[in-house]
């Protein structure tokens, strides 16, 4: 039987006990804040997942034909600017920023924050949580980002300098010229609620 995890509230990690941490506990999905506090996800449902998976796979073959940079799944975690160490669902960089990193740099945490994100708002998400997460990584460069609510067929685009906009029941979204000439249909998620 395990026994569960308590974490107390007032415990800080830096990025070094941080990745001691989760290399102990490869099954944990675990994110670290700029203030070092550590978050302990749960696993996304499997209805969840299906999602994720769907809306990823989409901006993967958008991104194979037109090979303008990288794709990265929410395994993935990105050291920001600011020192948190966040895991979005689904991250884009453009292939120019990708390739300015060091081989060592692409190999831990990248010293980056993605062009675009995409956070798929799951039952088990405080959607404040995400709304400032999403926030974050505006804060810290990212250009685009979808924060997409199946339960409540809500999507939150949000970009720098100007206020998030809130879309509900939309069928489809642009990739701007952030992910240019990409466009995600949502029936894959919305039409299954």
């Amino acid at each position: 039987m395990n026994a569960p995890v308590i974490i107390p509230p007032t415990l800080r990690f830096d990025e070094e006990e941080f990745t001691r941490l989760v290399a102990a506990n490869p099954d944990l999905r675990m994110e670290l804040t700029a203030e070092g506090e550590l978050i302990v996800m749960a696993p996304t449902g499997s209805e969840g997942g299906s999602y994720n998976a769907e809306l990823t796979t989409d901006i993967v073959s958008w991104n194979r034909r037109t090979r303008l940079g990288v794709v990265f799944d929410s395994s993935t975690g990105f050291k920001l600017p600011n020192g948190a160490i966040r895991s979005p669902d689904t991250a884009w960089i453009a292939q120019s920023r990708w390739d300015a990193l060091t081989p060592q740099q692409r190999k831990g945490y990248a010293p980056i924050c993605p062009d675009f994100v995409l956070e798929l708002v799951s039952e088990s998400d405080d959607v404040e949580g995400v709304r400032e997460k999403m926030q974050e990584y505006i804060e810290n460069g990212c250009r685009l980002g979808w924060m997409i609510a199946p339960k409540t067929r809500q999507v939150e685009v949000y970009r720098p300098e100007r206020t998030v906009e809130v879309l509900q029941f939309p069928t489809s979204l642009s990739g701007e010229e952030v992910l240019p000439g990409f466009v995600l249909n949502l029936e894959t998620v919305f039409s299954e609620i």
